[in-house]
């Protein structure tokens, strides 16, 4: 295998996957046990919504194997709150936090909004006030944590942004979602591999998701939101990896997540990968 691939899903406290992936009297305090058993990492959503206690964060060390990898995502207060300025006091508290995990601790994801064409022209082009706070933020953050960058602008996926995250050894995140390239064009593109680690979120379509799901639901097709597969996104899975293992070489970490939205059914959809991933061999 080229690279080595470690496969999960955004978040493990879904309550709809009692019956289809936890047991159906699954307690929420069991559900990363019970998730652990079956994947080797997750990312953690919970964190932009705000900082974890430290004891939170030790209960999700206690509860998983030593080999376990928890990437979480930067809080909001930092990425979108402040836009990565005055952020010292949040950013050290946060980190102090993650530090818990130890040797379980992935990448830590800083997830930026997209800027809308209609808000700011000028940004929407070269996103140049974006990547002048990014290098102020990279020049502070600790190198020997890794950082992930997501953005949401397919225009700013050009060598000023690949080439700032390239000196500081930070891969740019791969967002599966509607504002970005799909594989083929991201990487016919400026070389977006930016480190040793390539980090893939398959995030789909959260309005249109909701809306399948709840048409489904109406005509008696579904029990609950996130209970299964809603969408066939196999082609889709099956460009991305061909292009990441065009990509890898033996020393690479690939690691992909997968959201609910994406096609219904995080982890339906982490399992189908990795038979993607072992039939593109």
């Amino acid at each position: 295998m080229t690279g080595r691939l470690r496969v999960g899903t955004s978040s493990w406290s879904s309550a709809d996957w009692r019956g289809s992936f936890y047991p159906r009297d699954a307690r929420p305090e069991s559900f990363l046990g019970h998730y652990a058993r079956r994947f080797d990492t997750v990312e953690c959503d919970a964190t932009f919504y705000r900082i974890p206690s430290q004891s939170m964060v030790r209960n999700w060390h206690g509860r998983t194997p030593e080999d376990f990898l928890l990437s979480a995502k930067l809080p909001r207060e930092i990425t979108h709150d402040r836009g990565m300025v005055g952020c010292d006091d949040p950013v050290s508290e946060f980190l102090a936090a993650m530090e818990l995990l130890g040797d379980k601790r992935g990448p830590l994801v800083a997830q930026f909004p997209y800027v809308a064409k209609g808000r700011d022209a000028g940004e929407y082009e070269t996103g140049d006030d974006f990547r002048k706070r990014l290098a102020r933020f990279l020049e502070k953050w600790p190198r020997e944590i890794r950082l992930a960058v997501e953005v949401r602008n397919a225009k700013w996926i050009a060598p000023p942004l690949l080439d700032l995250l390239r000196e500081h050894d930070v891969p740019l995140v791969f967002p599966v979602y509607y504002t970005m390239p799909a594989a083929g064009k991201l990487f016919a593109g400026p070389n977006p591999v930016t480190s040793d680690l390539m980090y893939v979120r398959f995030l789909g379509d959260h309005k249109r998701m909701d809306a399948l799901v709840a048409r489904l639901r109406e005509e008696g097709k579904r029990d609950g939101d996130w209970t299964g597969p809603a969408l066939d996104r196999d082609e889709e899975m099956r460009k991305w990896a061909r292009e990441l293992k065009l990509r890898a070489d033996p020393i690479s970490t690939i690691l992909a997540y997968f959201n609910n939205h994406y096609a219904g059914f995080g982890p339906g959809s982490a399992d189908r990968f990795l038979s993607i991933w072992q039939e593109e061999s």
